[in-house]
């Protein structure tokens, strides 16, 4: 790999890394926002869904508009977007603002997820798999450290200095971006004056519209229904409503010439589906043991806060380890070895768990974290290298965007399932249930696993 694509990824990597670090720094600040703004976890935890809500939508938005408009212009305004937000977010007078500019740091964070995997795929042509392993690097590196990073910068400053420390990330992903990312002639169907309809049109803002207007109150009032521990009507009406805004939704998405999101070029290539699919599988079985693990630390065995960050460490430095050797034997054999290895690791991660008892070392719970660090390092790059084998570059855009908000959806099922598992309170019981629900799961990854075909194409492909 030349010298020059080795510094447009760690120009691309750098600003793709602020979503999975501010995704995952916020979880040890919300103690500290609790007391800040005197409000209850039920009503603090919104920071965290606000942020993956406004992910889910946006990545496939951000998608859609880079395919048309040209994807350094968009990865270049999506780290403007995040500065802004990172800071106004520490001066918030109130927990609503916050929110709100929680929500425009996801949006231009996820501006940088998805446009910048079209960059380097677009970009990169030779050595793909290590090309991806080291933006994993860089991605998931981020999200298994936040918490570490997080707990240390509101040990020695305040819960403000997880905002102000996405400033010097953006300043240098901006500057070397704005250097090494290739320039893109605007598409032919794209005019410089365009009207205020013709934009509305191009990027289907009936189909964006119908699309938000479907997932967030299916998403609300599958939150709602965690937070009240019980199903009431309410919750059922609001899904149901969003259930009709996405069949609206996909009968509109089948009718117009330029769909947000194209179900029927899609429909050509089932893997790309499959593929995010899985996606959501491993990230539901990550992101349980990312927010489970914690709270077991600290609840059940009552460990402290900076020795909880501690632990974790071993999460996020084998996840890192597992990055480069994961591009290298992708490139040589394909994402099917490796994903299959990452499968497998999973699913003795989660029996490990299962058959911890209360009197059992704290040390040992390192050993899943272990298990589940490899396995994220492989998953990272095997998944995305899988997407890449999938996806023509017409779509890549459009493709990256549904990818990360697959990453988005898995952790939000994940923080369903800890609730479904808990109840009211975080128990040793409650903690076994959900060892061995992650073991039932896993060994669905791996059967997934197991039927890929190297050309990461699943059976179900041979109807294309």
């Amino acid at each position: 790999m030349g010298t020059r694509n080795r510094w447009l990824i760690i120009s691309v990597g750098l600003g793709m890394l602020l979503n999975p670090l501010n995704s995952s720094m916020i979880a040890v600040a919300i103690p500290r926002l609790q007391k800040e703004f005197q409000l209850d976890f039920t009503v603090i935890s919104w920071i965290i869904f606000a942020f993956y809500i406004a992910s889910t939508i946006s990545n496939p938005v951000v998608g859609k508009a880079s395919d048309i408009w040209g994807r350094k212009k968009v990865f270049l305004a999506g780290l403007l977007v995040a500065l802004a937000a990172s800071l106004g977010a520490p001066f918030a007078p109130n927990f609503s603002s916050l929110i709100f500019l929680r929500v425009v740091q996801s949006i231009g964070t996820s501006m940088l997820i998805s446009v910048g995997m079209a960059i380097i795929r677009i970009h990169v042509h030779e050595k793909q798999g290590t090309a991806v392993s080291m933006l994993n690097i860089f991605q998931s590196g981020a999200a298994a450290i936040g918490p570490f990073v997080g707990g240390v910068l509101i040990y020695v400053w305040d819960w403000s200095a997880i905002f102000f420390i996405n400033i010097p990330f953006v300043v240098a992903s901006f500057l070397m971006a704005w250097k090494m990312i290739p320039s893109e002639e605007m598409p032919a169907s794209v005019i410089r004056h365009m009207s205020l309809r013709k934009w509305w049109s191009v990027m289907d803002g009936t189909g964006i519209m119908l699309f938000t207007a479907g997932l967030v109150p299916l998403l609300i009032s599958l939150l709602s229904m965690k937070a009240a521990s019980h199903i009431s009507l309410t919750h059922i009406m609001i899904g149901l409503a969003g259930l009709i805004a996405i069949g609206a939704f996909i009968r509109h998405e089948l009718k117009v010439t330029a769909p947000f999101i194209p179900l029927r070029t899609l429909a050509k290539y089932p893997a790309i589906t499959w593929i995010n699919i899985e996606f959501i599988v491993v990230n539901l079985l990550f992101y349980t043991l990312f927010f489970g693990i914690p709270s077991y630390l600290q609840v059940v065995r009552h460990v402290s806060e900076f020795q909880t960050g501690i632990l974790m460490l071993t999460l996020g430095l084998c996840s890192l380890a597992a990055s480069p050797l994961a591009g290298r034997w992708i490139d040589k054999s394909g994402p099917r070895p490796a994903l299959l290895m990452a499968a497998i690791l999973m699913v003795s991660g989660s029996l490990w768990l299962a058959n911890l008892n209360e009197d059992s070392p704290i040390v040992s719970v390192c050993v899943a974290l272990a298990a589940f660090g490899f396995s994220n390092g492989l998953n990272g790059v095997g998944m995305q290298a899988a997407l890449f084998r999938s996806s023509p570059k017409e779509i890549i855009g459009v493709a990256s965007g549904l990818f990360s908000s697959s990453r988005n959806l898995g952790a939000i099922l994940s923080s369903l399932l800890i609730g479904i598992m808990m109840g009211g309170q975080f128990s040793y019981t409650g903690f076994h249930l959900l060892g061995i629900a992650l073991t039932i799961i896993a060994l669905l990854l791996l059967y997934m696993s197991w039927t890929r075909r190297d050309s990461g194409q699943y059976p179900q492909s041979r109807y294309h």
